[in-house]
């Protein structure tokens, strides 16, 4: 699968995108998240407070208790605010 990286977690692991083939006990956003802390210090470092990061399965949001299923894309980005313009 494909997994990006937004923002500062792009920063803190040192690239924007990778292809990923998790262990199959790896079957939820959050599990998926538990493994890549596990990667090394920069993905410590980006996901250190999993509570402050949104993910995407296949361009549409997701919880971190969703399912992978047969995703082909991963995202995650900080929390995105809007507006603010006059």
């Amino acid at each position: 699968m494909k997994v990006l990286y937004f923002a500062w977690l792009r920063s803190r692991i040192g690239r924007g995108e990778e292809e990923l083939d998790p262990p199959p006990d790896v079957k939820t956003v959050r599990d998926l998240v538990d493994w890549l802390r596990a990667r090394g210090p920069g993905y410590a470092a980006a996901f250190a407070q999993a509570s402050m990061i949104r993910a995407a399965i296949d361009q549409d949001y997701a919880s971190l208790d969703q399912p992978l299923g047969k995703a082909h894309e991963i995202a995650f980005f900080p929390p995105v605010t809007g507006g603010g313009g006059r």
